[in-house]
């Protein structure tokens, strides 16, 4: 989980592994269809090239994806939450840091074993809304990993993925069973991620990303006063969107998973950076307002 002059050479962009848990099924279903599943999702992810970018073997990003499904119909209809994580190098380090972790827990699909699992961008809601939904809800995060993997290496390097993903949403299959991908089907979901990342109200964010990773974690080993520089620019930018438009999911999405990263750099800071991280963080990360102010004193 990569620097923008780095995607230069040939094989598929994506090091993922994708785990199916089926433990919350009843016994009366046959296990074996979720270890197929598991393979198939596999080998599409793996096995797919998603943009028109090279990249050599060491370059692949490295995301997880665990689906966890909750319920099984005999119509072979499942419902099931994904937790979606990825990462990607520091610069001049082996630690990597995170880019994305959500959990989405509105996915509804069709699947029997051994069906071929298809996704045509052209046509993403296929002959079958509820089975086409499994391909398109995987695809939209692939092309959100790419775009926040490509946005941390070079300013808006992720734009071309980010309306990879809108295209989906736009076009996202339809069914009384299917939800996430509308507006009014909730307020964190596939259509707010998405429509924040590509509203020219919320621009602010791509320049945070690219101010975190590249010009601040990616410094740090460098120049560590500079790098942590870069970081407080971007909780500033950060803040001020906030204050602007409150309670937006960009702001949420971004810090998840960032707590202890946040921790372990301004700890090292000065008293007065200590202290501007920690009012800030408290405002834009609230779960983890708490952990903040103990650790930032």
């Amino acid at each position: 989980m990569l620097l923008a002059c780095w995607h230069t050479a040939v094989a598929q962009e994506l090091q993922a592994r994708i785990t199916v848990n089926a433990n919350r099924i009843s016994s009366q279903t046959d296990k074996k269809v979720f270890q197929t599943l598991q393979t198939s999702l596999n080998n599409f992810l793996n096995g797919r090239k998603w943009t028109k970018e090279t990249f050599q073997s060491n370059e692949k990003i490295v995301c997880n994806f665990l689906l966890n499904i909750s319920e099984a119909s005999g119509s072979n209809v499942y419902k099931a939450a994904l937790t979606v994580q990825a990462a990607r190098p520091v610069y001049n380090t082996s630690y990597e840091t995170p880019l994305m972790n959500f959990m989405d827990e509105a996915v509804t699909f069709k699947y029997v074993e051994f069906q071929q699992l298809d996704f045509n961008e052209n046509r993403v809601s296929g002959s079958d809304p509820v089975s086409s939904n499994l391909t398109a809800v995987f695809a939209y995060y692939v092309y959100m990993i790419l775009g926040l993997d490509f946005d941390s290496f070079s300013l808006r390097g992720g734009d071309p993925y980010f309306q990879k993903a809108l295209q989906i949403v736009n076009n996202a299959p339809e069914s009384r069973e299917i939800s996430g991908w509308k507006a009014f089907d909730g307020l964190r979901n596939r259509y707010w991620l998405i429509e924040n990342l590509t509203n020219s109200r919320y621009t602010t964010v791509h320049d945070a990303i690219y101010s975190y990773y590249r010009l601040g974690l990616d410094i740090l080993y460098e120049n560590e006063t500079e790098g942590r520089n870069a970081m407080m620019n971007t909780l500033a930018l950060l803040n001020t969107l906030n204050n602007d438009i409150p309670n937006t999911m960009i702001i949420q999405f971004f810090f998840q998973g960032k707590s202890n990263e946040l921790i372990r750099i301004f700890k090292k800071g000065t008293p007065e950076e200590k202290q501007r991280a920690r009012d800030i963080l408290m405002k834009v990360d609230i779960s983890n307002a708490n952990t903040y102010k103990q650790e930032l004193k």
